[in-house]
């Protein structure tokens, strides 16, 4: 610890003498127009209307230098009516040729393009911004926290149109203010600021100069007066939707629900989005159709952890941001994961021979509502409130159905407020969730919980113009419902309450419910070119967050701490560098330290706009509590990670990545290599066709088998592996208009896993790694081809037992082709083909020849979709 303070104080009195001082600009201010009749939103500024509207400009380069000017002129307008408020942008350019227009899906532009944002709030701390390219494509985000979070899925309705021409180019917007969040008390003043990047060159320039070594964003913009007779206006949309839909999958003779190779469906349901006022809106969706969104990508998953997926459905990713209570920098950990509604049953039921059953693919959410917004003394509130359905499977037994419960009535909650004090240099927060289901008298679902909710605070608080930033978190966790189901969840790998050694820890089998808790303290610099941090994070052992969030184990107290430099200003060959360093302990609650290492990291942009990256982190032997999967504690080797990317500019058409990583786990116990490679190729303005291959080969020499059921015997079964993975996804991208797309992506996936050289631990704390496990001989192991299975015999103590062949091959295609069309503002046709191939045996061997050949064997099921929303309101 000595040592990282000596870092702490000889950064902080070195390092910040290279770096210039934040520059605090004075704010700038506009004066909005109030325009008679509203102009054509066409791209054209040459209205009537535009006339007595005065220009402003005078925009300072933000990036590479932020107090140079900028290479390209740029000047604008801003007036109000009633309904709207107009932007108006001319984009000087000396060089009109060489602007790059190119046609995207919105919330991903490229090319020239500019940006206007307004914190109608006038807290300091939240704006609203949008973006337009020279093309006319859009991109819109909330940010909030002074800028420190965005949340792209805030997709407003508003009007844009551009044009090219001899003097450059020129954008013109109009946005309703119904879609904005303001006051009528604000004074008339907002915060206001526009931006512009010359792609060519990437370089940024602002109307407000902001310096790059300033902490936040939105308290440094410029203001907007003459807004104080707007008056707000209350949103109000409702979008019904219909779909209908087919699947064609493969016939299997004998069983019912699938004889005849096809299915159809077809549903309805609204959407809804209404202004409680015009600070709090309310979402509503009856009867959500997910159709449209992409699969999840194929992964084969080893560990006895639960797999983590983004969350892909546009009601909850919608202000997803303002839901989340992280619970560390190292994890996804988190108090809510909307993935968990609509899930899958989790009950599978068990068939008698000749017995076939239709289980239901999700979960139905009958109806899920929101109440998000924000008030202008800095108060800000989330609630989002599920119900989804009781599902059944239904089963065929000769000719003789019945029904069987999968998943029970369900209702989800989750809760968030957050309130400013002091011009957001304080922060006070707190989230609550609940998942309460309706068990019934249904036995089989006895193993799930009855309830369970989880509650936590959060505290930040900024210091010296938020240089220094001080942050808390405090959380806790209950679970209720039968001795069955909290058995499985002390069981589960999450907790693994049952190992041998551990005293603090205790299995109780009848137990009815689970408490646990968890904080987190972090202190550091943000700002100016040498930043800091200090985190400490911990999880107890009975923390359970499962059934509305997402974590992945407990029992763990750990300190971690960081210190970077930023080269933000272009020298030699670099336009930006930054260099990082970290160092981490970890211990659990019975005080055993279980790890520590160390890693350096940069990254770096050159002048020609290649952009690199290093990774590379050394972690001493650990003293794991969960590798043995409900056994003791094992030690094992420590390790050596290395990871490098080098990518060309993203300014060419052509876009290459190429990344590799390396691990050796020490004592010859590991090793793995990673090679991924990136390329998008754009060879028309609304065309970009990608491809994302990878491929993976790990060796390791502990690889978990099994955990045979002896009498007087514990054995853990492992194996030494040799797996590879590839895979690759393709991507193609269609940009008709800015409201019509089509997309597709495809990804072809193939991973085999050989295991040899079996064996059982036999003291998982000896000093050597060898000396921690017994190597089965091949008088004690013999394989069972027929049967699948290995058949042991121990030569010490005459045990017998046997286990299953671990190896596998898995062939994946997974296909997704989107058309969407936005026909009117806030309405969507969409039309969806999807096709999935999956096979699986125990061949254990890759031949990517043949695996890749035998995908196009395997039987497809195809799905077609059609869904039509409409958009009524304002």
């Amino acid at each position: 610890m000595k040592e990282i303070l000596l870092l702490v104080v000889l950064g902080g009195f070195f390092l910040p003498s290279q770096a210039k001082q934040d520059t605090i600009y004075e704010k700038r201010h506009y004066t909005v127009a109030v325009l008679r009749e509203p102009p054509e939103i066409d791209g054209w500024l040459d209205e009537k209307a535009w006339e007595a509207v005065p220009w402003a400009g005078e925009f300072q380069m933000h990036e590479p230098y932020d107090d140079r000017t900028p290479s390209q002129d740029t000047r604008f307008k801003v007036a109000v009516d009633n309904e709207f408020i107009y932007v108006a942008i001319r984009a000087f350019d000396t060089a009109p040729d060489s602007i790059v227009s190119r046609l995207t899906r919105r919330d991903d532009i490229d090319g020239d393009m500019v940006a206007f944002q307004f914190d109608s709030y006038h807290d300091l701390q939240t704006a609203f911004t949008f973006f337009a390219s020279a093309s006319g494509s859009k991109m819109d985000v909330y940010q909030s926290q002074d800028g420190d979070r965005e949340d792209e899925t805030w997709n407003p309705i508003w009007w844009v149109k551009t044009r090219i021409d001899d003097l450059g180019w020129t954008m013109e917007a109009k946005v309703p203010f119904s879609q904005l969040r303001f006051d009528k008390n604000s004074g008339g003043i907002w915060g206001f600021q526009v931006a512009r990047e010359v792609f060519r060159n990437n370089e940024t320039s602002l109307w407000q100069p902001i310096s790059r070594e300033t902490p936040g964003w939105v308290h440094r913009i410029g203001e907007l007066h003459g807004l104080a007779h707007i008056n707000p206006k209350k949103q109000a949309e409702v979008s019904p939707y219909a779909v209908a839909g087919s699947e064609w999958y493969d016939r299997e003779p004998g069983n019912p629900y699938r004889e005849e190779g096809r299915s159809r469906r077809a549903n309805a349901g609204v959407d809804a989005k209404v202004g409680l006022t015009n600070n709090f809106t309310l979402d509503l969706s009856v009867n959500p159709d997910f159709g449209q969104v992409e699969a999840d990508p194929s992964q084969v998953n080893l560990t006895a952890y639960e797999t983590y997926f983004r969350e892909q459905r546009p009601f909850f990713i919608e202000g997803q941001n303002l839901f989340d209570f992280d619970l560390g920098v190292t994890s996804r950990s988190n108090l809510f994961y909307s993935r968990r509604i609509g899930r899958r049953p989790q009950h599978e039921p068990d068939l008698e021979e000749g017995a076939y059953a239709s289980v239901p693919g999700y979960t139905t959410i009958l109806g899920a509502a929101k109440i998000t917004g924000k008030t202008r003394e800095g108060l800000s509130v989330g609630v989002m409130e599920s119900v989804t359905q009781k599902e059944f499977a239904e089963i065929d037994a000769n000719g003789v159905r019945r029904t069987e419960a999968v998943e029970p009535l369900t209702n989800y909650f989750a809760g968030r407020v957050s309130k400013e004090f002091d011009k957001g240099n304080t922060i006070l927060g707190g989230m609550f969730t609940s998942a309460n289901r309706f068990l019934e008298e249904e036995s089989q679902l006895a193993d799930l919980h009855a309830g369970a909710q989880t509650g936590g605070l959060d505290f930040s608080q900024f210091f010296k113009d938020r240089k220094y930033v001080f942050s808390m978190s405090a959380y806790a966790s209950r679970v209720s419902g039968t001795e069955e189901a909290l058995l499985l969840t002390q069981q589960s790998s999450v907790h693994y309450f049952q190992r041998p050694g551990a005293g603090y820890v205790s299995l109780d089998s009848t137990r009815t419910q689970l408490t646990g808790f968890g904080g987190g303290l972090s202190f550091g610099k943000q700002s100016g070119r040498f930043r800091y941090m200090l985190f400490l994070n911990m999880n107890s052992p009975g923390l359970e967050l499962n059934d509305l969030g997402f974590l992945t184990s407990t029992d763990e107290i750990m300190q971690i701490f960081w210190m970077g430099y930023r080269f933000n200003e272009p020298f030699s060959i670099f336009r930006n560098a930054n260099l990082n360093f970290n160092q981490w302990n970890v211990w659990d609650f019975g005080g055993n330290h279980q790890n520590l290492g160390f890693n350096i990291n940069g990254h770096a942009q050159f002048t020609n706009l290649w952009n690199a990256a290093f990774f590379f982190n050394v972690d001493s032997d650990t003293k794991s509590n969960t590798y043995l999967r409900g056994g003791p504690t094992m030690h094992l080797p420590g390790e050596l990670n290395a990871n490098a990317f080098v990518s060309t500019s993203s300014r060419k058409k052509l876009r290459a990545e190429v990344s590799g990583g390396y691990h050796l786990g020490f004592e010859q116990s590991a090793e793995n290599v990673r090679v991924d490679l990136e390329v998008e190729y754009k060879p028309l303005t609304n065309l970009t066709v990608a491809a994302y291959p990878e491929f993976m080969r790990r060796i390791g020499e502990l690889q978990y088998v099994d955990h045979p059921s002896l009498d007087n015997l514990d054995r853990y079964i492992f194996g030494r592996i040799d797996q590879k993975v590839f895979g690759m996804s393709l991507r193609l991208d269609l940009i008709l208009s800015p409201e019509l797309t089509i997309q597709y992506w495809g990804q072809p996936f193939l991973a085999a896993g050989g295991y040899s050289d079996f064996k059982y631990i036999t003291d998982p704390a000896a000093d050597r790694f060898t000396d921690r496990f017994h190597l089965f001989g091949e008088e004690e192991i013999q394989y069972i081809g027929d049967e699948g299975v290995y058949q042991v015999t121990e030569a010490s103590s005459g045990a017998r037992y046997d286990f299953g062949n671990p190896d596998f091959n898995v062939r994946e295609f997974l296909s997704n082709l989107v058309l969407r069309w936005e026909y009117r503002p806030g309405s969507f046709l969409y039309l969806v083909w999807t096709q999935n191939r999956s096979g699986f045996d125990a061949g254990g061997q890759f031949d990517f020849r043949n695996d890749f050949s035998s995908l196009w064997d395997l039987h497809p099921t195809d799905a077609v979709m059609v869904k039509l929303s409409y958009r009524l309101g304002r």
